[in-house]
């Protein structure tokens, strides 16, 4: 299967309540996931991630599924494929 790099963005609402499910997801995914930047709004108890992924379709599928699963999980990405060349 083709790689694929891109950027995944994560908006999470109810913080407090799916931080934990997220970041579960995001660890079971960890060998996809090349890069990762969080900002918290407390004051919204809202929580913006950006993450840089290189894998292929199933994998990066698989993650942004899950994430996109659970409510008050909003979930974009941005891919394009990659030619690894053989040496």
């Amino acid at each position: 299967m083709k790689q694929k790099i891109g950027i995944v963005g994560i908006i999470v609402s109810d913080r407090k309540k799916n931080a934990s499910l997220v970041n579960k997801i995001l660890s079971e995914h960890s060998e996809i996931i090349i890069g990762r930047m969080g900002i918290p709004q407390k004051e919204l108890d809202t929580g913006f991630i950006s993450l840089f992924v290189e894998g292929d379709t199933d994998k990066i599928g698989s993650l942004t599924g899950k994430l996109g699963s659970i409510k008050g999980v909003t979930v974009k990405s941005l891919l394009i494929p990659i030619n690894k060349e053989e040496t």
